[in-house]
Protein backbone atom coordinates (compact mmCIF):
# COMPACT_ATOMS: atom_id res chain seq x y z
CA UNK A 1 0.00 0.00 0.00
CA UNK A 2 0.85 3.64 -0.85
CA UNK A 3 -0.65 6.04 1.63
CA UNK A 4 -1.25 9.52 1.01
CA UNK A 5 -2.72 11.54 4.09
CA UNK A 6 -4.59 14.88 3.28
CA UNK A 7 -2.83 15.27 -0.12
CA UNK A 8 0.39 15.11 1.88
CA UNK A 9 3.47 12.49 1.30
CA UNK A 10 5.44 11.58 4.31
CA UNK A 11 8.59 9.64 4.46
CA UNK A 12 7.66 7.46 7.07
CA UNK A 13 5.16 5.52 3.92
CA UNK A 14 6.69 4.16 1.15
CA UNK A 15 9.31 6.18 -0.95
CA UNK A 16 8.03 7.16 -3.95
CA UNK A 17 11.03 5.64 -5.65
CA UNK A 18 9.91 1.56 -4.77
CA UNK A 19 7.27 2.28 -6.76
CA UNK A 20 9.61 1.51 -9.79
CA UNK A 21 8.61 1.38 -13.54
CA UNK A 22 7.91 4.72 -14.05
CA UNK A 23 4.98 4.97 -11.71
CA UNK A 24 4.26 8.47 -10.32
CA UNK A 25 1.98 9.10 -7.03
CA UNK A 26 2.73 12.71 -6.07
CA UNK A 27 0.71 16.50 -5.66
CA UNK A 28 -0.42 18.06 -8.47
CA UNK A 29 1.58 20.78 -7.71
CA UNK A 30 4.74 19.02 -8.15
CA UNK A 31 3.31 17.25 -11.33
CA UNK A 32 2.39 20.79 -12.66
CA UNK A 33 6.59 21.53 -12.19
CA UNK A 34 7.96 18.01 -13.28
CA UNK A 35 5.18 16.94 -15.97
CA UNK A 36 3.37 20.03 -17.12
CA UNK A 37 2.54 18.41 -20.32
CA UNK A 38 0.82 15.31 -18.90
CA UNK A 39 -0.87 17.87 -16.81
CA UNK A 40 -1.88 20.44 -19.75
CA UNK A 41 -2.87 17.63 -21.76
CA UNK A 42 -5.55 15.94 -18.71
CA UNK A 43 -6.21 18.57 -16.02
CA UNK A 44 -9.92 19.73 -15.80
CA UNK A 45 -10.81 18.26 -19.27
CA UNK A 46 -13.20 15.57 -18.05
CA UNK A 47 -14.64 17.55 -15.24
CA UNK A 48 -16.68 20.34 -16.93
CA UNK A 49 -17.24 23.14 -14.90
CA UNK A 50 -19.60 24.62 -17.40
CA UNK A 51 -22.31 21.94 -16.53
CA UNK A 52 -21.43 21.01 -12.79
CA UNK A 53 -21.36 23.71 -10.30
CA UNK A 54 -20.26 21.68 -7.63
CA UNK A 55 -17.32 20.53 -9.72
CA UNK A 56 -16.62 24.50 -10.85
CA UNK A 57 -16.65 24.84 -7.11
CA UNK A 58 -14.26 22.09 -6.27
CA UNK A 59 -12.22 23.62 -9.57
CA UNK A 60 -11.79 27.44 -7.82
CA UNK A 61 -10.54 26.43 -4.57
CA UNK A 62 -8.34 23.39 -5.10
CA UNK A 63 -5.04 24.36 -4.10
CA UNK A 64 -3.19 21.00 -4.74
CA UNK A 65 -4.40 17.37 -4.89
CA UNK A 66 -2.55 14.00 -5.93
CA UNK A 67 -1.83 12.98 -9.16
CA UNK A 68 -1.36 9.25 -9.68
CA UNK A 69 0.46 8.45 -13.18
CA UNK A 70 0.77 4.51 -14.37
CA UNK A 71 2.72 4.82 -17.66
CA UNK A 72 2.57 2.22 -21.06
CA UNK A 73 1.94 -1.49 -20.38
CA UNK A 74 2.84 -1.14 -16.70
CA UNK A 75 1.35 -3.02 -14.03
CA UNK A 76 1.18 -1.80 -10.29
CA UNK A 77 2.33 -4.50 -8.23
CA UNK A 78 0.31 -2.80 -5.35
CA UNK A 79 -2.56 -0.90 -4.17
CA UNK A 80 -2.44 2.23 -3.80
CA UNK A 81 -4.03 4.13 -1.12
CA UNK A 82 -5.20 7.43 -0.44
CA UNK A 83 -6.66 8.30 3.20
CA UNK A 84 -8.61 11.93 3.76
CA UNK A 85 -9.17 12.24 7.95
CA UNK A 86 -10.75 15.46 8.32
CA UNK A 87 -9.30 17.78 10.70
CA UNK A 88 -10.87 19.46 13.70
CA UNK A 89 -9.44 22.91 12.50
CA UNK A 90 -11.03 23.56 9.30
CA UNK A 91 -14.81 23.16 8.16
CA UNK A 92 -14.20 22.49 4.37
CA UNK A 93 -12.41 20.10 2.40
CA UNK A 94 -11.55 20.25 -1.35
CA UNK A 95 -10.20 17.28 -2.74
CA UNK A 96 -8.86 16.67 -5.89
CA UNK A 97 -7.38 14.04 -7.67
CA UNK A 98 -6.61 12.67 -10.93
CA UNK A 99 -5.38 9.67 -12.69
CA UNK A 100 -4.12 8.74 -15.87
CA UNK A 101 -3.35 5.05 -17.02
CA UNK A 102 -1.68 4.79 -20.42
CA UNK A 103 -2.10 2.53 -23.13
CA UNK A 104 -2.23 -1.33 -21.46
CA UNK A 105 -1.33 -0.19 -18.12
CA UNK A 106 -3.34 -2.06 -15.11
CA UNK A 107 -4.06 -0.46 -11.45
CA UNK A 108 -6.01 -0.78 -8.23
CA UNK A 109 -6.43 1.72 -6.03
CA UNK A 110 -8.55 2.69 -2.54
CA UNK A 111 -9.83 5.64 -2.09
CA UNK A 112 -10.90 6.40 1.71
CA UNK A 113 -12.34 9.55 3.60
CA UNK A 114 -12.63 9.05 7.55
CA UNK A 115 -12.74 11.50 10.66
CA UNK A 116 -13.21 11.21 13.99
CA UNK A 117 -13.72 14.40 15.04
CA UNK A 118 -17.68 15.68 15.74
CA UNK A 119 -18.02 18.86 13.78
CA UNK A 120 -19.52 20.64 10.94
CA UNK A 121 -17.78 20.06 7.50
CA UNK A 122 -18.34 19.89 4.17
CA UNK A 123 -16.18 18.17 1.46
CA UNK A 124 -16.02 18.60 -2.01
CA UNK A 125 -13.68 15.48 -4.30
CA UNK A 126 -13.57 15.89 -7.81
CA UNK A 127 -11.95 12.53 -9.17
CA UNK A 128 -10.35 12.43 -13.14
CA UNK A 129 -9.49 9.09 -14.36
CA UNK A 130 -8.29 8.62 -18.10
CA UNK A 131 -7.82 4.99 -19.04
CA UNK A 132 -5.94 4.03 -22.33
CA UNK A 133 -6.35 2.06 -24.88
CA UNK A 134 -6.20 -1.85 -23.50
CA UNK A 135 -5.65 -0.09 -19.60
CA UNK A 136 -7.42 -1.46 -16.73
CA UNK A 137 -8.25 0.49 -13.90
CA UNK A 138 -10.11 -0.46 -9.95
CA UNK A 139 -11.25 2.59 -8.40
CA UNK A 140 -12.75 2.06 -4.63
CA UNK A 141 -14.58 5.02 -2.80
CA UNK A 142 -15.05 4.58 1.04
CA UNK A 143 -16.79 6.68 3.39
CA UNK A 144 -16.72 6.31 6.85
CA UNK A 145 -17.11 10.00 8.28
CA UNK A 146 -19.47 11.59 10.84
CA UNK A 147 -23.33 12.57 10.88
CA UNK A 148 -23.00 16.28 10.59
CA UNK A 149 -20.59 15.62 7.33
CA UNK A 150 -21.86 16.81 3.98
CA UNK A 151 -19.83 15.20 1.10
CA UNK A 152 -20.42 15.91 -2.82
CA UNK A 153 -17.98 13.67 -4.84
CA UNK A 154 -18.16 13.91 -8.65
CA UNK A 155 -16.05 11.29 -10.17
CA UNK A 156 -15.17 11.44 -14.32
CA UNK A 157 -14.20 8.86 -15.90
CA UNK A 158 -13.17 8.21 -19.52
CA UNK A 159 -11.81 4.71 -21.66
CA UNK A 160 -10.39 4.26 -24.68
CA UNK A 161 -10.64 1.48 -26.86
CA UNK A 162 -10.72 -2.04 -25.40
CA UNK A 163 -10.06 -0.37 -21.48
CA UNK A 164 -11.85 -2.00 -18.76
CA UNK A 165 -12.93 -0.24 -15.75
CA UNK A 166 -14.32 -1.74 -12.28
CA UNK A 167 -15.72 1.46 -10.07
CA UNK A 168 -17.00 0.55 -6.51
CA UNK A 169 -18.48 3.53 -4.21
CA UNK A 170 -19.43 2.14 -0.33
CA UNK A 171 -21.24 4.18 2.19
CA UNK A 172 -21.10 2.81 5.47
CA UNK A 173 -21.40 5.83 7.70
CA UNK A 174 -22.15 9.64 6.89
CA UNK A 175 -23.99 12.65 7.46
CA UNK A 176 -25.34 13.64 3.61
CA UNK A 177 -23.65 12.53 0.84
CA UNK A 178 -24.34 12.77 -2.82
CA UNK A 179 -21.85 10.52 -5.36
CA UNK A 180 -21.61 11.76 -8.80
CA UNK A 181 -20.58 9.18 -11.55
CA UNK A 182 -19.68 10.55 -15.29
CA UNK A 183 -18.22 7.69 -17.40
CA UNK A 184 -17.70 7.93 -20.93
CA UNK A 185 -17.03 5.62 -23.32
CA UNK A 186 -14.52 7.37 -26.19
CA UNK A 187 -13.28 3.52 -27.94
CA UNK A 188 -14.76 0.81 -28.66
CA UNK A 189 -14.23 -2.41 -27.13
CA UNK A 190 -14.52 -1.39 -23.59
CA UNK A 191 -16.37 -2.65 -20.79
CA UNK A 192 -17.49 -1.07 -17.16
CA UNK A 193 -18.65 -2.30 -13.81
CA UNK A 194 -20.27 0.32 -11.62
CA UNK A 195 -20.96 -0.54 -8.12
CA UNK A 196 -22.56 0.93 -4.97
CA UNK A 197 -23.18 -0.07 -1.73
CA UNK A 198 -25.32 2.03 1.09
CA UNK A 199 -25.78 1.06 4.89
CA UNK A 200 -27.11 4.33 6.43
CA UNK A 201 -29.79 4.43 9.38
CA UNK A 202 -30.35 7.42 11.97
CA UNK A 203 -31.48 10.54 9.48
CA UNK A 204 -28.34 9.68 6.96
CA UNK A 205 -29.15 10.83 3.49
CA UNK A 206 -27.23 8.97 0.88
CA UNK A 207 -27.68 10.13 -2.99
CA UNK A 208 -25.83 8.27 -5.88
CA UNK A 209 -26.41 9.52 -9.52
CA UNK A 210 -24.53 7.89 -12.75
CA UNK A 211 -24.38 8.67 -16.21
CA UNK A 212 -22.82 5.73 -18.33
CA UNK A 213 -22.09 7.57 -21.72
CA UNK A 214 -22.34 5.22 -24.96
CA UNK A 215 -20.67 7.43 -27.72
CA UNK A 216 -19.28 4.49 -29.33
CA UNK A 217 -20.49 1.20 -30.42
CA UNK A 218 -19.43 -2.47 -29.28
CA UNK A 219 -19.14 -1.41 -25.60
CA UNK A 220 -20.57 -2.51 -22.90
CA UNK A 221 -21.53 -1.25 -19.24
CA UNK A 222 -23.37 -3.04 -16.29
CA UNK A 223 -24.53 -1.20 -13.11
CA UNK A 224 -25.45 -2.59 -9.61
CA UNK A 225 -26.23 -0.36 -6.62
CA UNK A 226 -27.55 -1.18 -3.22
CA UNK A 227 -28.87 0.36 -0.42
CA UNK A 228 -29.93 -0.88 2.88
CA UNK A 229 -31.95 1.46 4.77
CA UNK A 230 -33.10 1.50 8.50
CA UNK A 231 -34.43 4.44 11.05
CA UNK A 232 -35.26 7.62 8.89
CA UNK A 233 -32.70 7.32 6.60
CA UNK A 234 -33.06 8.27 2.98
CA UNK A 235 -31.77 6.59 -0.13
CA UNK A 236 -31.76 8.21 -3.69
CA UNK A 237 -30.59 6.04 -6.98
CA UNK A 238 -30.78 7.87 -10.57
CA UNK A 239 -28.88 5.99 -13.09
CA UNK A 240 -28.68 7.02 -17.09
CA UNK A 241 -27.85 4.99 -19.88
CA UNK A 242 -26.98 7.05 -22.77
CA UNK A 243 -26.64 5.25 -25.79
CA UNK A 244 -25.51 7.57 -28.59
CA UNK A 245 -26.77 7.36 -32.64
CA UNK A 246 -23.66 5.74 -33.76
CA UNK A 247 -23.27 3.40 -30.79
CA UNK A 248 -24.82 -0.03 -32.30
CA UNK A 249 -23.94 -3.46 -30.21
CA UNK A 250 -23.86 -1.47 -26.91
CA UNK A 251 -24.66 -3.97 -24.18
CA UNK A 252 -25.78 -1.81 -21.08
CA UNK A 253 -27.34 -3.09 -18.16
CA UNK A 254 -28.33 -1.16 -14.98
CA UNK A 255 -29.91 -2.49 -11.57
CA UNK A 256 -30.85 -0.76 -8.30
CA UNK A 257 -31.71 -3.23 -5.65
CA UNK A 258 -33.03 -1.50 -2.29
CA UNK A 259 -33.90 -2.88 1.27
CA UNK A 260 -36.25 -0.76 3.79
CA UNK A 261 -35.54 -2.26 7.14
CA UNK A 262 -38.14 0.55 9.14
CA UNK A 263 -41.37 1.92 7.59
CA UNK A 264 -39.90 5.48 8.34
CA UNK A 265 -37.19 4.52 6.02
CA UNK A 266 -37.49 5.90 2.29
CA UNK A 267 -35.61 4.83 -0.94
CA UNK A 268 -36.07 7.29 -4.19
CA UNK A 269 -35.26 6.09 -7.34
CA UNK A 270 -35.01 6.20 -10.90
CA UNK A 271 -32.96 3.94 -13.57
CA UNK A 272 -33.19 5.56 -17.12
CA UNK A 273 -32.99 4.48 -20.57
CA UNK A 274 -31.93 7.47 -23.21
CA UNK A 275 -31.13 5.06 -26.28
CA UNK A 276 -30.46 6.56 -29.84
CA UNK A 277 -29.39 3.53 -31.69
CA UNK A 278 -31.53 0.58 -33.22
CA UNK A 279 -28.96 -2.39 -32.32
CA UNK A 280 -28.56 -2.98 -28.64
CA UNK A 281 -29.52 -5.08 -25.63
CA UNK A 282 -30.11 -2.35 -22.54
CA UNK A 283 -31.97 -2.81 -19.47
CA UNK A 284 -32.67 -1.33 -16.69
CA UNK A 285 -34.75 -2.40 -13.21
CA UNK A 286 -35.49 -1.26 -9.93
Amino acid sequence: LYFVVNDQFYNKQLPKAQLGNGIIVDSLSNAARNHPEIIAKHYAKIADTEKDALTAFNTMLAQDGVFIYVPKNVKADRTIQVVNILRSDVNLMVNRRVIILEEGAEATMLFCDDTANDLDFLTTQVIEAYVGDNASLELNCLEETHTKNVRISNVYIEQQRNSRVNHNVITLHNGITRNKLDLVFKGEGSECFCNGCVIADKHQHVDNNTVIDHAVGHCTSNQLYKYVLDDHAVGAFAGLIHVEKNAQKTLSHEVNQNLCAAKTAHIYTQPMLEIYADDVQCSHGS
